[in-house]
């Protein structure tokens, strides 16, 4: 195979990238035409996602194939609480509940956690380096719209206080991706999982915009 594997998850996953991009929620939210309640939501929403993603990173960290992956400067998980006790109050954790689409979400990510290392891979890449990249548009938006301070409290989630060149992090992240201890049938399973990240994502995204349609 002469296609570098960072390249081939990457346009494999093109098209439900863009689906995801551009949902109709997402275009409401970034378009400034929903009030910060929807942020806040949708921020509830990620919590339980990274939940799943981060509670068994300890564990895979000595994992030949999600080990290289699992590194400090990433994790959110944190980062969320802070914004959610910004957003919701001290108290956040008594009213926080997902989504079905949401529980499915984290399920999935749970499960490729603890029985498929090579699954948990295809979700740490779909949602860590969107973060890096289209979430910056995000927490631009979001200073803009709700005045959050620049990076601070209710946007800290999209700040990564420890990546120094977000740019050079990536290029080291799709070096790692280059490198993955997978065999051809592996990494076309890990390419179809990426696929299946971005689905359930954008599934998140359509539950989203049913809560908050936008009125006539």
């Amino acid at each position: 195979m002469n296609t570098a594997f960072s390249t081939l998850i990457r346009t494999a996953s093109h098209e439900q990238h863009m689906e995801a991009e551009t949902s109709t929620f997402m275009s409401d939210l970034l378009g400034g035409r929903l009030g910060v309640e929807a942020y806040a939501r949708y921020t509830e929403q990620l919590w339980f996602v990274y939940e799943a993603l981060e509670a068994g990173a300890e564990r895979l960290a000595s994992d030949p194939v999600a080990g290289p992956f699992i590194r400090q400067e990433l994790l959110r998980r944190g980062a969320l609480e802070r914004d959610l006790t910004h957003l919701r109050g001290a108290d956040w954790r008594a009213t926080l509940s997902a989504l079905p689409a949401t529980e499915a979400y984290a399920a999935r990510v749970a499960e490729c956690a603890r029985e498929w290392p090579g699954g948990y891979v295809a979700h740490h890449y779909t949602r860590y380096l969107g973060d890096l990249s289209g979430g910056q548009i995000i927490r631009g938006k979001a200073e803009q719209t709700w005045g959050f301070a620049r990076k601070g409290d209710g946007v800290r989630f999209y700040v990564f206080e420890d990546i120094g060149n977000p740019a050079a992090f990536k290029r080291g992240y799709r070096e790692l991706l280059d490198g993955v201890r997978a065999d051809e049938l592996e990494r076309q399973r890990i390419v179809a999982e990426c696929r299946r990240a971005f689905a359930l994502n954008t599934a998140v995204f359509h539950a989203l915009g049913e809560e908050f349609p936008l009125t006539a």
